[in-house]
């Protein structure tokens, strides 16, 4: 069975870095897109990043242009997100996420409709 499991949450302070990591077991997502997407305390879970298969296709949420960076190491079958200049208003659950719908379509498509999803991990930022 197909699994996704995300590593690298952690408390950091206000404008640190943190790099997200989600490795595949089970299967390789050839022709998948990857992505992140984050659930804030009380909040629905919202898109992120996500990243196609050969790395050309790079989609972002507005509000983290310019200090996430997501990639990927299909070799490894691997996803990343490293995050810089991190916020508060970041500190969120960081679910990795697989699916072979086109990345220019996640971030107005429901996210219960996404195929493969980690278990989460806790990122915390302290002001």
């Amino acid at each position: 069975q197909a699994q996704l499991v995300e590593s690298g949450g952690g408390l950091v302070q206000a404008g640190g870095s943190l790099r997200l990591s989600c490795p595949s077991s089970g299967r390789t997502f050839s022709r998948y897109y990857m992505g992140w997407l984050l659930q804030a305390p009380g909040e629905e879970r919202e898109f992120i990043a996500v990243i196609g298969w050969s790395s050309l296709n790079t989609y972002y949420k507005d509000s983290v242009k310019g200090r996430f960076t997501i990639s990927r190491e299909n070799v490894k079958n691997t996803v990343y997100l490293q995050m810089n200049s991190l916020k508060p208003e970041d500190t969120a659950v960081y679910y990795c996420v697989a699916d072979p719908s086109k990345g220019s379509t996640w971030p107005a498509r429901g996210y219960r409709t996404l195929e493969v999803w980690g278990q989460g991990t806790l990122v915390t930022v302290s002001s």
